[in-house]
């Protein structure tokens, strides 16, 4: 039974999302910003212009909804016309492109015109499908525009959408004189690996993803510590060989999400699954965890541990080898974790490390000035902190793309101290291979993320970054076998994956 304020309408829903926005902030965040609400405001007037209503502009995201399907479909074109218009006489690495999805069907709408339902989840999963600066559509809108609107239509096939029962079939949209996807030539959506398609099989190895910690505290502002447990738990079986690890990118888009642990484990092609909850009170902290099987569902391991703050580490610890025993993983002497890793013995620089790291993956200039004061307040704390060097160390690469001079000097700086204090720590050659990359030290930089992926050989973004750096080396032999091991490892990876593989360096 519906409730008063909501209700059931078929309507045409367009879902549109700027492709590589991340990457043009990194380059330019006066610009980016500036182009972003110039693309809105084409967005705006086409909707409008065309019997539609602007729902949603969170982030660099576009939705809107849409009586007619033919209003939808011709809003999308002329909105992707007017925004190459914008893009005129810009390089093409600064240039705002837009992904469009286009689908027919229910939503259930708010009486403040808030819409939701399977057909606002289609539409966003068919704009992914898009090349930046196409539109693709779903077959409902095919069949009701075709004939209707002044553009001919490229049959992609079925596609598995996620959460959806039946696959839909998608349609690409083509104007008067573009030319259809080359014969040999993967499309953007035959390249951008699907989770269904990284699925299909299991690893050969144990295979497990860790699902973001639940912050118990009560405190929303304490969600960056109980992330931080997570991701180091994540970083520290990683490093194991015997086992096959989902990145982090892919496991927290569960968070905060209530999904069965065998639809986790059948959408990111896994066996078993890691969770648990963290409160924090002062210096005490209550850590729960549990192994699940994602077969049957059920537990194989399960622990709480009441400790002090300092006593993290051997938390994690714990936790690692419980994996590993329930697993039966056999190690070498040199595959296990505990006995290489280097922590701090300050429980408050580990705190300023995990805020440091929550700030900087925001990606934005103050997130960056803030993550600088917690490495800074770390590193005073703790001077031999490798931790917090590297990371140090990536915030000053950030200033480099923002044309701060010196920037890049002071990384490298950074970079090797972090390596002189602990030489095994995976982020000391995540910060050192990037920062020789753009020192054109090439073969340094490809020696340091080859060194990456054999201290965290389930690390996706390790993989990813050794096959962009020789890209640049001119050494693309291996481009393509990297890339993909990274998209099986981080299902729900990011735009650049596809482009390090389609746009290789000459």
């Amino acid at each position: 039974m519906q409730t008063p304020d909501l209700h059931s309408r078929l309507l045409a829903i367009l879902a549109a999302d700027a492709a590589g926005y991340s990457r043009l902030m990194s380059l330019d965040e006066r610009g980016t910003v500036a182009a972003l609400d110039a693309a809105r405001a084409v967005f705006r007037e086409q909707v409008v212009l065309h019997g539609g209503r602007v729902i949603d502009t969170a982030g660099d995201s576009v939705l809107a909804v849409f009586d007619s399907a033919a209003g939808a479909v011709t809003a999308a074109l002329e909105a992707q016309r007017d925004l190459a218009g914008l893009a005129t006489g810009l390089p093409e690495d600064r240039c705002m492109h837009f992904r469009i999805g286009v689908h027919l069907g229910d939503v259930m709408e708010k009486a403040d015109g808030t819409v939701y339902g399977d057909g606002v989840n289609i539409a966003a999963r068919l704009q992914v499908l898009a090349e930046p600066g196409g539109v693709t559509l779903s077959d409902s809108i095919h069949r009701a525009v075709k004939g209707k609107v002044a553009a001919s239509f490229e049959d992609q096939g079925e596609q598995t959408i996620k959460n959806i029962a039946e696959p839909v079939r998608a349609y690409r949209l083509r104007l008067p004189g573009d030319a259809p996807t080359r014969p040999g030539l993967p499309s953007a959506a035959e390249i951008s690996l699907t989770v269904g398609d990284v699925a299909s099989r299991l690893p050969d190895k144990p295979s497990i993803a860790v699902l973001p910690f639940t912050n118990m505290s009560g405190d929303l502002e304490q969600g960056y510590f109980a992330d931080g447990i997570s991701e180091d738990i994540i970083t520290e079986i990683a490093r194991i060989p015997a086992l096959f690890v989902i990145a982090r990118n892919s496991t927290f888009t569960y968070k905060g999400k209530a999904a069965k642990v065998q639809d986790i484990c059948r959408d990111l092609g896994v066996r078993y699954v890691l969770e648990g909850s963290v409160r924090k009170s002062g210096q005490r902290m209550r850590v729960t965890a549990q192994l699940i099987d994602g077969d049957t569902g059920g537990q194989i391991w399960a622990e709480r541990y009441d400790r002090e703050l300092a006593d993290i580490f051997a938390v994690q610890d714990d936790i690692t080898e419980q994996i590993v025993r329930a697993l039966e993983i056999r190690l070498t002497e040199t595959a296990s974790p505990a006995t290489s890793r280097l922590e701090t013995e300050h429980p408050e620089a580990y705190d300023c490390v995990l805020r440091g790291r929550e700030q900087y993956r925001l990606f934005t200039k103050e997130g960056n000035a803030a993550a600088r004061l917690h490495y800074d307040k770390a590193i005073e704390l703790d001077p031999g902190y490798a931790q917090a060097h590297a990371g140090l160390a990536l915030t000053y690469l950030h200033d480099l793309f923002s044309g701060s001079p010196g920037a890049l000097e002071r990384a490298f700086e950074l970079a090797e101290l972090a390596k002189s204090l602990d030489p095994s720590l995976p982020l000391v050659y995540e910060a050192l291979s990037s920062v020789l990359l753009f020192r054109r030290q090439h073969d340094e930089a490809v020696d340091a993320a080859r060194r990456w992926t054999e201290i965290e050989p389930s690390n996706a973004e390790a993989y990813a970054s050794l096959a962009g750096i020789l890209n640049f080396a001119g050494q693309p032999q291996r481009v393509a076998e990297l890339i993909e091991k990274a998209k099986r490892l981080n299902p729900y990876h990011p735009f650049y994956y596809t482009l390090t593989l389609a746009t290789p360096v000459s």
